[in-house]
């Protein structure tokens, strides 16, 4: 009995003397340089806006930000190492809209509670894009012509159970109408494709079809988003025309849950001046990429609404494991 109460007190006191020594190095945050885990590969879209982010919010800490690319399985693999981090700040990511769609098609253990907010970055909401020499001028004679021929109305996407897989299976659920959707592995391969005429409109960004509207090959009559595009004005929103489909993909930065308050409240500040500068803002214009921050709390919000409209859209559509 003596010998059992004297393992417990020792590991008691380990257990003390480890919560701490967290504490204190909670106090002193950071104390060491950052890494950032880019759930994606070098030179890609969330790739860029985390190094336009990391030279922005070095200038606001005394310690650096470094990126570190951990890609594999559609952002599961980074994901998850950002998830599975000890919670003391050393460790940070790159929050994708795929922590709200991965875990409904099983490849995936972690939700949106494993993850505490600081700050939205970037969003780009889906649009529908068709080739310039097709007959459809407005969104309403697209959806027409997909309503007077049922699945003939081919729609390119990035790739079953992408978002933007997920963004044309949305429009189709709230319009009650019936496309052929044609995944491609990636948005390129599917602008390439709708360039050719292979296919009758794809549902990717504004920003992945930019340089082609811009040269006058492609034309977008819709985007689904709460407001108009900044880069792209004549497009309507779906919203405008009695649709009420909202669907983007966004980038932010994400910790651990459980990461001390005053950790999470330090990198909140340091993106907050991150995101004002105008460097970084000119970045993303370079990119063709929206800015479209949110502070840590309402960044939740906003990840908490995707995670129920996209677990509701994927067992609807028979996609959710």
């Amino acid at each position: 009995m003596k010998s059992y109460r004297f393992v417990t007190g020792a590991v008691v006191g380990v257990l003390t003397s480890a919560t701490m020594m967290m504490a204190a190095q909670a106090a002193e945050y950071p104390a060491k340089s950052i890494e950032l885990i880019v759930p994606y590969a070098a030179g890609g879209g969330t790739d860029l806006v985390a190094r336009a982010y990391a030279d922005a919010v070095n200038r606001h800490l005394p310690q650096s930000v470094g990126v570190v690319n951990k890609t594999g399985g559609g952002g599961a693999v980074g994901l998850s190492e950002i998830m599975a981090a000890r919670p003391d700040g050393y460790k940070i990511g790159m929050g994708t809209v795929e922590i709200t769609t991965l875990p409904n098609l099983g490849v995936a253990r972690f939700t949106v509670a494993d993850f505490t907010p600081i700050a939205r970055l970037n969003a780009e909401p889906s649009a529908i894009t068709v080739n310039a020499s097709a007959p459809w001028k407005t969104i309403e004679e697209f959806l027409a012509y997909a309503k007077e021929n049922p699945g003939k109305a081919r729609i390119g996407n990035s790739g079953t159970g992408a978002i933007w897989h997920l963004a044309a299976e949305a429009l189709a659920s709230k319009t009650g109408l019936k496309f052929n959707h044609v995944p491609y592995d990636g948005a390129n391969p599917a602008v390439t494709a709708l360039l050719g005429n292979h296919i009758e409109a794809v549902s990717v960004s504004p920003a992945e079809v930019s340089s082609h509207v811009a040269a006058g090959t492609l034309r977008i009559l819709a985007v689904m988003d709460d407001q108009r595009s900044k880069a792209f004005p004549d497009a309507p929103t779906l919203k405008e025309k009695g649709i009420d489909v909202t669907v983007a993909t966004w980038r932010g930065i994400v910790v651990p849950k459980k990461t001390p308050e005053n950790v999470v409240n330090t990198l909140r500040a340091a993106s907050k001046k991150a995101v004002e500068e105008q460097g970084f803002r000119d970045q993303l214009n370079k990119m063709n990429l929206s800015y479209a921050y949110l502070d840590g709390p309402d960044y939740k919000v906003a990840m908490e609404k995707d995670a129920e409209m996209f677990k509701a859209l994927m067992k609807q559509i028979g996609l959710a494991k």
